[in-house]
């Protein structure tokens, strides 16, 4: 005979829902003799300070232990991880601090659970378990009862009038046990959570700082995969290009006797080569200047400065090398602004300046050009945005006139 799947999993859920039941008793009931003894010893003696104080401190000692084996009991036999509570301990003990570490913690939760709550779930538990110790008493009743002697049988439970009715309510016992002892595990699961486990503001902190690791790891790995990119294009597709370009202008300087018509194809492949050769130099200082990563921004500036069509006024002032990430967004928040000073608002001279104050570096980059320039337009967009991954603060201020200063906020420490 095959027992149906649906049928197993339900004998299987009840035997564990009921052995995680049975199993929380004596956790339960585990400081009962300790405000039992509490109360018992003021009531004889008094002298209440002393006991309170002993008591308490047993409390404190026990609550620790206690949730360890809760926590321990729910993984073990119902598979529910309750979190474990990781706070920093201030690191100078002041009142305040302890103030706010206790804030925190919220130790008074477990205390309450352990001290209060656990004996009322103890006596939950318990009745759940005596409805299953009658359950299958009913249900037994009729084969056990068979085992008796007629006369006593008759006596006891009277001939066949009370057996039937005792293995009924049994069995009705017997089907109401699953989902009772299942909604009474859920119920505890969900209170240890709220109680033992971190409260939903330490959760949320939790998340977010993940969040800020999980962002930050992104960003060094983009910027990585960049700088990866521009050494790729600068080791092998510039160098395949240059040796091109270097073919082409050998094949004009030493074969003169080539033919009016091929020379010209020759020349102008070897001016586009040219062309591309430069083009992937803008796209590679685009990508990631070399310079940035090996002398830091303060030279990547001073080349940006260098090669920018309008006189730039550089001002760089910085304690010491920041986090790459922060060089990187610096450099092209400051690279973009002056593209389009030169480009859109026909500046005649720009000014950089790049400041470390305290854990911020500050850049400002202000252009005596036309202004107007739209704050959500695409570009200055994509550098607000750049900007704001970092936790970073970006501000644009372009009146139509001029001029536009562009300002960003970096912080150096996260």
């Amino acid at each position: 005979m095959t027992i149906p799947a649906g049928l197993r999993r339900t004998v299987l859920r009840a035997q564990r829902d009921t052995l995680f039941l049975a199993a929380g008793v004596l956790p339960h009931l585990a400081l009962v003799p300790v405000w039992a003894w509490a109360a018992a010893t003021t009531a004889r003696t008094g002298n209440w300070p002393l006991t309170l104080s002993v008591s308490a401190a047993l409390v404190l000692l026990g609550a620790p232990v206690l949730t360890a084996v809760q926590r321990a009991r729910y993984r073990a036999l119902i598979g529910v991880d309750v979190p474990r509570q990781t706070p920093t301990a201030p690191e100078q003990r002041t009142w305040a601090s302890t103030a706010r570490w206790l804030a925190a913690t919220r130790p008074w939760r477990k205390i309450a659970y352990h001290l209060l709550l656990g004996p009322l779930l103890a006596m939950l538990e318990l009745l759940v378990l005596a409805v299953a110790a009658a359950c299958l008493a009913g249900v037994v009743a009729c084969a056990w009862s068979w085992a008796l002697p007629t006369g006593i049988r008759q006596d006891w439970f009277g001939y066949l009038t009370q057996l039937p009715v005792y293995t009924a309510a049994g069995l009705l016992l017997l089907c109401a046990l699953p989902w009772t002892a299942r909604a009474v595990a859920r119920a505890e699961a969900r209170l240890a959570s709220g109680l033992l486990g971190p409260s939903r503001a330490q959760r949320l902190q939790e998340r977010v700082d993940q969040l800020a690791v999980s962002r930050t790891d992104l960003i060094e790995a983009v910027d990585a995969e960049r700088r990866r990119i521009e050494r790729d294009l600068h080791d092998g597709t510039q160098q395949r290009l240059v040796s091109l370009a270097v073919n082409l202008g050998l094949a004009l300087a030493t074969r003169p006797d080539l033919p009016g018509d091929a020379r010209e194809v020759i020349a102008r492949a070897h001016l586009e080569a040219k062309e591309a050769i430069a083009e992937l130099n803008d796209l590679v200082r685009g990508l990631h200047p070399a310079v940035l990563e090996d002398r830091g921004l303060d030279a990547a500036l001073s080349g940006l400065a260098a090669r920018t069509p309008l006189p730039v006024r550089l001002r760089v002032d910085l304690e010491e090398r920041v986090a790459p990430d922060v060089e990187s967004v610096a450099y092209f928040v400051i690279s973009e602004a002056l593209t389009n000073a030169t480009k859109h608002a026909e500046a005649m001279q720009a000014e950089v300046i790049v400041r470390q104050v305290g854990e911020v570096l500050r850049v400002r980059v202000t252009d005596d050009g036309l202004g107007g320039a739209d704050a959500a337009g695409t570009g200055l967009t994509g550098l607000a945005k750049r900007v704001g991954s970092l936790d970073g603060a970006f501000h644009v201020s372009s009146p139509v006139g001029g001029p536009t200063t562009i300002t960003a906020e970096l912080p150096c420490v996260r």
